[in-house]
């Protein structure tokens, strides 16, 4: 049986080199992360990938209510009139909504949207719960799925349903609006790269690029180990957009009905994917200590000779007890060899092999993901030592990864240098604010700005597309 097993794990895992998008695709199916569901464009989050998923809502949701939201949970049903209602936000998401017209065996008179995001139906319900300037702000977080049907997907970075986070704030003011749009691009800044290991680069999208009905739209952009951007996550500022179209007024301090101002923003397990394509290598995943579900597996070498089983437990007592989370391998149908490689793809940070020598020596064997280098460390030790070496784990990856951001990181000055520098990285240009240069930029580069970095030194005096006077600081790359 544990041949059999064995044949069947090593399916070979294309180099990144050769196929980027079939090497995610193999380490994400045989990582066992997910499945691809019998609905097009849908996908089976399965226990490990979830596991990872919840990691990621904790860092999230200690931090949301840290800074005053509450959650709350709308219905996933929009009734299509209510969509109607902010003009700039229904166009923007016409194409992508899935609607439901029959229930039962019943034909609906009101075609029903299975939400592409919540905006319309978060502003309904503000409507009816403000009453006067004591009521705000409102600051609530829903996590859900959502629907878009999208044409070309890929689990974790594009399906048609998938889970997420979404924040909506109403406010007295346009200060505290575009204070709270701030805050939350700051919070996932802080969960990227403090709890993922991904550097992100934050600004403020284009008008063409912000999020439909938005007066302002905040990105963070991290790089793929293929230099494309993927958005990781967004900050939106609607003013008063939507709370004209639906009417959310207040009874202001000086006894005036005004608008209240709106705030929105979204994380999703496309984070996921971006954990992948950014830390992983040809044995698979990396997974930070902070968000691994396990952070450490214990091996047992030889498991059947005496002493063995019992020192691995007392070693995996002692470090959930130092808090850590802890996986032993007891399966007893596997070799020690098939584990190993089990969880390299797997990618938890660190292994912990033991077996008669490592105990008579009052050692154990320690192998870390990252660098795939093996140490060993003192079995009374172990408790205080590993959290330590997590730590550093952590911080590897995250410089690791900078340090290849950073060098795919190049100024273009010209058209053609951008065109090469997009072809594998980040170009960062100085652009005269007009849609017509976007576009044209789009049409031969197959790139999109990404965002305007809020350090807005410049690196030229004209746009990289039409030489008139630049005004703005950007990045473009190709994008997921």
């Amino acid at each position: 049986m544990a041949k059999q097993e064995e044949k069947k794990f090593v399916t070979h895992i294309t180099p990144r080199n050769e196929d980027f998008s079939q090497w995610y695709t193999d380490v994400i199916l045989q990582s066992e992360l997910v499945d691809y569901a019998p609905v097009r464009g849908c996908m089976v989050v399965r226990p490990y990938g979830y596991a990872i998923w919840e990691r990621i809502q904790q860092e999230m949701d200690s931090r949301f209510k840290a800074t005053g939201h509450q959650n709350v949970y709308m219905p996933m049903l929009i009734p299509e009139s209510l969509l109607l209602k902010e003009a700039e936000h229904v166009e923007g998401f016409a194409p992508e909504v899935a609607w439901v017209t029959q229930g039962g065996n019943e034909t609906l008179t009101e075609r029903l949207a299975i939400r592409p995001t919540s905006e319309t139906i978060f502003c309904a319900m503000y409507s009816k719960w403000v009453g006067s300037w004591r009521d705000l702000p409102m600051k609530y977080n829903q996590w859900c799925s959502v629907m878009r049907w999208e044409k070309s997907t890929r689990p974790f970075l594009r399906t048609s349903e998938f889970l997420w986070q979404e924040g909506h704030t109403i406010h007295e003011t346009p200060e505290e609006a575009q204070a709270e749009t701030m805050q939350m691009l700051e919070v996932y800044r802080e969960v990227a790269e403090d709890e993922l290991a991904l550097p992100v680069l934050v600004g403020r999208k284009s008008d063409k690029e912000k999020f439909a009905g938005a007066q302002a739209t905040y990105s963070m952009e991290a790089m793929m180990q293929d230099g494309k951007a993927l958005q990781a996550g967004t900050s939106h500022n609607f003013g008063t957009n939507f709370a004209e179209a639906f009417n959310i007024q207040f009874l202001s301090r000086e006894g005036k009905l005004e608008h209240v101002h709106e705030t929105s923003w979204g994380t999703s397990t496309r984070l996921i994917g971006a954990i992948i394509m950014t830390h992983g290598d040809e044995r698979g995943l990396r997974l930070p200590p902070h968000i691994a579900p396990i952070q450490v597996v214990i091996v047992p070498v030889a498991a059947h000779k005496g002493g063995v089983m019992e020192q691995c437990d007392a070693v995996a007592s002692a470090l959930k007890a130092a808090g850590l989370r802890v996986k032993m391998d007891d399966r007893d149908t596997l070799s020690p060899g098939f584990k190993f490689n089990d969880w390299e793809l797997k990618g938890v940070p660190v292994r912990l092999e033991i077996g008669p020598r490592d105990i008579e020596n009052g050692v154990a064997t320690v192998f870390r993901r990252d660098t795939c280098e093996k140490s060993t460390l003192a079995l009374d030790t172990l408790a205080t030592e590993l959290p330590a070496l997590l730590e550093a784990i952590q911080k590897e990856l995250f410089e690791q990864a900078k340090r290849f951001r950073d060098e795919k990181i190049t100024d273009a000055h010209t058209l053609d240098e951008l065109k090469t520098i997009v072809d594998g990285g980040f170009a960062r240009a100085m652009w005269c604010g007009e849609r017509a240069c976007e576009d044209q930029i789009k049409e031969l580069t197959n790139a999109s700005s990404r965002n305007m970095p809020f350090d807005q030194t410049p690196i030229g005096d004209t746009c990289v597309c039409c030489g008139k006077p630049a005004q703005k600081l950007i990045y473009f790359a190709k994008a997921y």
